[in-house]
């Protein structure tokens, strides 16, 4: 009976624990272009910069604005104490005040400003296309953003392994030397140095893991998650070419394709613009004016203002003397045009160094990968041989620890070799102005 009992108890924990391992969610697989395609989605810079892109356009509209007649209606009601009165102050003239109710029609439009609105309006324009520009530029540091934290979470998941794999080796010679001193072959100075690397190999795994919290933490915000990216399974992708040997093709389609450049060329283009227009300010303005509504309720003669009035103007508006305050206006908008210039100046240089030092890095990362790589093959052929002394009585446990210590390290090299390379290519991509 007892055993019945313990059979059904047995088969009952069973299958709880194939219903709990079938509700845990298992994670999903992602990519890199995937990660990138949330990212463009998700991120909050991309939808400012998207806005803020959106505004620019608007502001053409306001700009063109003027090109339109402004029409507005008015309905008027006065009251007064008599018919002769008079407005006395505020003016030089005397206008006539009389009891009225009225409503009328008042139409404005530009004739010419001599090109300063069309200034006004390209220069808009160009401020538009020029933040688009900078909405595409936003997109690149967010992809790159993306890369650099994708190939972050592989690399530390990678020292994961690493880690677990040398906390296992130094598990197996621990308690082998353990084993060894029980049947008095080996001291208990052999057993202290076996612990004190297990003890440090335990160490890195624990440093190891809680980096890959921490990546899988920077891969949630550069995809603008609000849930953590632990979430996720990454997958490996396909490895980067080998790195171009000439930066010199790399400067020039990087001054092609950067769209920072492209910004900046158009905000110069756009102060160009802006600086005609307030040199345009000297010009004459010439605009026509047009009126005409009713007076329904009128409390005198008539004759004096009859029922309904129109009226037409054409008028041209010359400056002459202002305080210099058009003069300075041109000139405050051609330093800032000339600031502009050095501004895309400066730009072209700093790209133009950054394709250098990034082309130097990816170069550098990698030639590091087969280095590592002989250097783990080599690390790996003498622990074997530290080993086969070891077990033969003709080395001691310092130099078995230090071959052990010697592969973990290669073995960190090259796994940090691979995916620095990876991230120096999406950088030199970057750069160039080839990230997508």
């Amino acid at each position: 009976m007892f055993s019945n009992r313990w059979r059904r108890t047995r088969w009952a924990l069973l299958v709880c624990a194939f219903s709990c391992a079938a509700q845990t969610p298992q994670p999903v697989s992602l990519t890199l272009d995937q990660a990138i395609a949330t990212a463009i989605k998700n991120h909050p810079q991309i939808a400012i910069a998207q806005n803020l892109a959106s505004a620019a356009g608007e502001r053409v509209t306001e700009t063109k604005s003027a090109y339109y007649p402004l029409i507005s209606a008015a309905v008027t009601g006065a009251q007064t104490n008599s018919q002769d009165a008079r407005i006395g102050a505020g003016a030089l003239n005397a206008p006539r005040m009389f009891t009225r109710n009225g409503e009328g029609i008042q139409l404005g439009q530009l004739v010419t400003d001599f090109g300063r609105t069309h200034n006004l309006v390209s220069s808009s324009r160009l401020q538009e296309q020029a933040q688009q520009q900078g909405a595409i530029a936003t997109r690149y540091d967010v992809t790159l953003g993306v890369a650099r934290a994708w190939y972050g979470v592989l690399q530390d998941t990678a020292l994961v392994r690493v880690a677990e794999e040398t906390v296992h080796a130094r598990q197996t010679l621990d308690d082998q030397v353990k084993a060894l001193a029980t049947a008095q072959l080996r001291s208990q100075v052999d057993v202290s140095f076996a612990d004190v690397n297990l003890s440090e190999a335990q160490l890195m795994l624990i440093r190891a893991r809680d980096s890959v919290k921490q990546a899988y933490a920077d891969l949630a915000r550069a995809m603008g998650e609000d849930r953590p990216a632990a979430a996720y399974q990454l997958s490996e992708g396909q490895p980067a070419p080998a790195p171009p040997p000439d930066p010199e093709a790399l400067v020039g389609e990087a001054i092609q394709n950067r769209p920072e450049l492209a910004e900046l060329r158009l905000r110069y283009e756009a102060a160009q613009r802006f600086e005609e227009a307030e040199r345009d300010l000297k010009r004459p303005i010439v605009s026509f004016l047009g009126v005409g509504g009713a007076l329904p309720y009128v409390d005198q003669d008539p004759r004096t203002a009859p029922y309904g009035y129109e009226g037409a103007a054409l008028n041209v508006q010359i400056p002459i003397f202002n305080g210099h305050l058009f003069s300075a206006r041109a000139r405050e908008a051609y330093y800032q045009s000339i600031a502009a210039n050095q501004r895309l100046r400066d730009l072209q240089q700093q790209i133009e160094h950054d394709v250098r030092i990034t082309l130097l890095a990816a170069q550098n990362a990698y030639e590091r990968i087969p280095v590592t790589q002989r250097l783990l093959d080599q690390a790996r052929l003498a622990l074997n041989l530290a080993q086969g002394r070891y077990n033969l009585s003709l080395a001691s446990i310092v130099e078995l620890t230090q071959a052990q210590l010697n592969v973990t390290q290669a073995e960190i090299e090259n796994t940090s070799a691979k995916y620095d390379y990876q991230g120096a290519w999406a950088a030199l991509q970057y750069t160039i102005g080839a990230l997508r």
